[in-house]
């Protein structure tokens, strides 16, 4: 009785709409990467953030039967706060409403505002799965067709005449063009299909050339709980286990301002693959069946690669080989074009997982295979003497994860056919509902060949590195908190830019307050140390010298009301190598509102860089769907306007437009020519413009 009194209390002051549950917000991808993932850099895989998130807004999970896992993958909830709601829920039964989130111990107004787009509640007919497939498919509302546009307004070298015919040019317009179409029901299915053409591609019908209209083709299709079967997936696919040190799928967060949830990787299994993106994805089927309390995941997948085919016997007795597999996807010219699908990646394998009944612990084992048409051989040099030769690869790992009361327990190890060995384990924890704490310790040895895997490290590949990270949260107050974290790494052999063994630290501290709903404030310093080989002033010697990146950050949002938002942004950072000091700033503007069926998004931003070290990153406001974040070095103007118009429920319009004024003719302008960039990109002139349109219809 006074379960359902508080209840009727809370909707009765905490609402102010006549409706039974709080409205979902329309999330803003962007300022909830930004909050939680505040560190940029062109090594991160930011549109499979943009994949994951959007995956669980468009299919929110209920949280009434959503487990340990689930909800710890949605990077907002501490270990207690889990902990906490899976109590409430056992004790008191399902959640009749999600205004009920605030009688859940240590579930503070701010938490449920983040979690509330990736949530809800849901009775009766749990998951809508009734009828039939087809009928359910018709008339799901969850579904949408983008169609996108965008090109660089300025003329690029690679798209001008050339007189002479052993100089390479685009082979296609500037326009790139890009759609997709998905419709999807949590636990019931997703359907899908996405087409692109970058720019300066043909679109063309060609088959002798692997020409088929647009560039890019993929689909999918996803069916869950068909009886034993938990997942079936036909198409192109991923695939996410243990700590993703063998498959590691999708979006990775790693070190971040949110140093606790973040560190650990979830077991999510298959999951559908809709993106534009042309690598880190199967083809092929793969299923998981659920045999009392084991799920049983066997898989295959055929893909043809990008590469260039070489048959140089210098270095070795293969008659043909590749160096790499390209995986931009870009194939703009003769080069390019004839690089394409060159090679077959066939791979297949399974993966067991066992789920105690009391979801306190998860045991698993993973084997995978991988065969190439050609082999891989990279011309051998100093640093790369240890990696993978051949055409064909497996490994074999096993990982756990296991819970007690508030610590979450969790590693992987897995060997290649090398004998290379790769672990990474680890812990988080709640001391308390004020301070969490997380460390994770990583061994790849420098051998050890993982095609697919994506775990914690410093490196962009887990190969070559040992490290220590230790993670901090205080949040003493439902205003403001503190974060940071220290991670100490080492390389045990050479690596590029480092020809002998190195090491280097990496730390970070973020302040955040929020005095009100509408302000947010927060400060943060990070600072990255390297070592990397410079040459002594006559250049016969050669020594290790650390270089040492720090990074400040200071940066304020203001809701102002009635559909007006600012922010404000100030990034400097400085740039120490054997005694060379360089540095970097940036100073940004937002202004963000709404009239009527419009909103309007706008930035200026100002950039002086030294150099390219110093390069500066910030996120912007991009179409839906989209990812934008630019690296800007030298001295620049960047400014940009986004209007979305929503005509109806049904339909959308997204117009973007963007443009980077260089001032610095001395150091990013070509002084000779007055360009900017290099090769096919060069641009005659000081600015670079892009403009991009979008449109999503539902149906």
């Amino acid at each position: 009785m006074y379960r359902w009194l508080s209840i009727l209390l809370l909707v009765f002051f905490c609402s102010k709409v006549y409706a039974q549950e709080p409205i979902r917000p329309e999330i803003d991808l962007q300022d909830f990467a930004e909050t939680l993932f505040q560190i940029q850099d062109e090594d991160i895989n930011y549109e499979d953030l943009y994949e994951s998130l959007l995956l669980l807004y468009s299919n929110p999970l209920n949280i009434n039967r959503a487990t340990r896992e689930e909800l710890s993958s949605l990077y907002v909830l501490s270990v207690v706060q889990v902990n906490d709601l899976l109590n409430y829920i056992k004790q008191n039964g399902d959640l009749v409403s999600l205004y009920e989130l605030q009688s859940v111990p240590g579930f503070d107004p701010f938490t449920i505002r983040q979690i509330l787009p990736f949530v809800e509640v849901r009775i009766g007919d749990e998951y809508g799965t009734s009828g039939t497939l087809i009928d359910r498919i018709l008339r799901e509302k969850n579904n949408y067709l983008l169609l996108r546009t965008e090109r660089i307004l300025e003329t690029q070298k690679g798209y001008t005449a050339s007189s002479d015919p052993e100089d390479s040019r685009y082979l296609g317009s500037p326009l790139k063009m890009y759609g997709r179409f998905r419709t999807s029901h949590s636990k019931d299915f997703s359907l899908g299909f996405t087409f692109e053409k970058d720019a300066g591609e043909q679109f063309k019908w060609n088959p002798d050339k692997k020409q088929f209209g647009f560039d890019y083709y993929s689909a999918h299709f996803l069916k869950e709980n068909v009886g034993n079967f938990k997942k079936i997936a036909v198409g192109d696919y991923q695939m996410q286990f243990g700590q993703g040190l063998l498959l590691g799928a999708g979006f990775n967060p790693g070190k971040g301002s949110e140093t606790i949830t973040t560190v650990k990787r979830s077991s999510s299994g298959i999951k559908a693959y809709s993106s534009a993106l042309e690598s880190g994805f199967m083809r092929g089927a793969a299923l998981t069946y659920r045999l009392n309390n084991f799920d049983i995941t066997p898989f295959y997948s055929q893909l043809n690669q990008d590469a260039s085919i070489k048959n140089d016997t210098t270095y070795t007795n293969f008659d043909e080989y590749i160096s790499s597999i390209q995986q931009t996807g870009m194939h703009r010219t003769s080069t390019e074009l004839g690089n394409k699908k060159v090679i077959n990646e066939r791979i297949f394998g399974a993966n067991i997982l066992y789920k105690k009944p009391s979801n306190d612990l998860q045991l698993g084992l993973t084997y995978l295979n991988i065969d190439y048409s050609l082999p891989l051989f990279k011309k051998p040099n100093n640093y790369n003497q240890f990696e993978f030769q051949g055409s064909n690869n497996y490994n074999l790992g096993g990982f756990f994860n296991y819970n007690w009361q508030n610590f979450v327990f969790f590693g992987e190890g897995a060997i290649s056919k090398s004998g290379g060995v790769g672990m990474v384990g680890g812990f988080i924890s709640s001391l308390s509902p004020i301070v969490s704490i997380s460390m994770v310790l990583r061994n790849y040895q420098k051998d050890f060949h993982t095609f697919y895997g994506n775990a914690f490290g410093e490196g962009t590949r887990n190969i070559n590195e040992k490290g220590i990270y230790w993670g901090l949260k205080i949040t003493p107050s439902r205003k403001y908190f503190f974060t940071a974290y220290y991670d100490r790494f080492s390389f045990p052999w050479l690596k590029f830019r480092a020809e002998s063994p190195s090491e280097g630290f990496e730390y970070l501290m973020r302040f955040n307050y929020r005095p009100t709903r509408s302000i947010l404030l927060y400060g943060q310093f990070r600072s990255e140390a390297k070592e990397l080989t410079v040459n002594t002033d006559d250049g016969n010697l050669s020594r290790l010298e650390q270089g040492l990146k720090r990074s400040y950050l200071f940066n304020m949002n203001y809701d102002i009301g009635r559909g007006f938002s600012l922010k404000s942004r100030i990034q400097f950072s400085d740039y120490n190598l054997a005694g060379t000091k360089t540095k970097g700033m940036a100073i940004a503007q937002d202004l963000n509102f709404d009239i009527t069926k419009f909103k309007f998004s706008t930035r200026i931003a100002i950039v002086d860089t030294d150099d390219f070290e110093n390069r500066q990153y910030m996120y912007e406001k991009n179409v839906l769907y989209a990812f934008a974040i630019q690296g800007i070095s030298g001295q620049a103007i960047r400014n940009y306007l986004m209007i979305q118009y929503k005509h109806s429920k049904k339909i959308n319009v997204w117009i973007r437009y963007a443009r980077t004024s260089f001032q610095d003719s001395q150091r990013i302008v070509n002084a000779e020519s007055s360009s900017i960039g290099s090769g096919l990109s060069e641009i005659a002139g000081n600015k670079r413009s892009e403009v991009k349109m979008q449109v999503r219809f539902r149906f």
